[in-house]
């Protein structure tokens, strides 16, 4: 897995020669510029609604009379603590909405740049006879996949949020829920090459399941291009899905 997850880094500085090389700034920019602005106004709700639901459920278990009564350093400690993770991850599984429905929104510039990119790497010019009807499939697909995704994910964050609820236990959640994050978005990314190379969903999903490593990859350092405000948000959709197509492209998908 540690080699697939070094491959899928790779890809993105590949990603980034490729984008320059092939001039392939303007499916990325006003769309990414699209995700900036969806991603600031939706973080900020995201952080203030976090904010509240703690709050109303510390309230809700009167876990503040508990700890006045009781007058233990440790005991404010561990659920301070505890507070915060779930705060944690209640903010990954908003943004994790977010991420889903960007998905959804943009899958037709997805489905477009992962064809466009493979065509490019097979030589092609970049006004070549694009298959129209290949983009539409690859759309309605990730848009399935993105609903999948997100049906499983929520399980799996429900999970970690009860997790995140137990002393010690609980703090690495945020951690689990990074990496679920992660491979659930380059699951989605790498899934438009699978589609092409006549994969069906299950044997998409055997296949990632088999190299989660380039999923995993993947996701890391599209969350990790979040931490580089406004560039960094701007560029990351589009780097990932291009990064992803490129990491499979010697990879046997048959």
């Amino acid at each position: 897995m540690l080699k697939e997850i070094i491959i899928a880094f790779q890809s993105y500085v590949k990603a980034h020669h490729f984008i320059t090389k092939h001039k392939l700034w303007k499916w990325i920019l006003i769309p990414g510029i699209l995700y900036a602005v969806l991603f600031c106004v939706g973080m900020y709700f995201f952080w203030s609604s976090a904010v509240i639901a703690v709050g109303d459920l510390s309230h809700f278990l009167h876990i503040d009379r508990f700890l006045q009564h009781r007058q233990s350093a440790t005991l404010s400690f561990f659920f301070v603590m505890g507070g915060m993770m779930v705060h944690l991850t209640l903010v990954f599984f908003y943004f994790s909405l977010f991420k889903y429905l960007f998905l959804i929104i943009g899958s037709p510039l997805f489905a477009y740049l992962s064809q466009l990119t493979e065509g490019l790497i097979h030589g092609a010019t970049d006004d070549f006879n694009f298959d129209r009807g290949q983009m539409m499939r690859d759309m309605r697909r990730g848009i399935r996949v993105a609903l999948r995704n997100i049906t499983w994910q929520t399980v799996y964050t429900i999970c970690i949020l009860i997790l995140s609820f137990i002393p010690l236990i609980g703090w690495i959640t945020p951690v689990i829920s990074t990496f679920v994050e992660c491979y659930y978005y380059g699951f989605s990314m790498l899934d438009y090459s699978c589609q092409r190379h006549k994969l069906s969903q299950s044997e998409a999903h055997a296949y990632i399941g088999q190299h989660k490593g380039l999923a995993i990859g993947n996701g890391i350092i599209f969350y990790g291009m979040h931490f580089v405000p406004i560039l960094g948000w701007v560029l990351a959709p589009a780097y990932a899905v291009i990064a992803a197509t490129i990491s499979l492209y010697h990879q046997n998908l048959e």
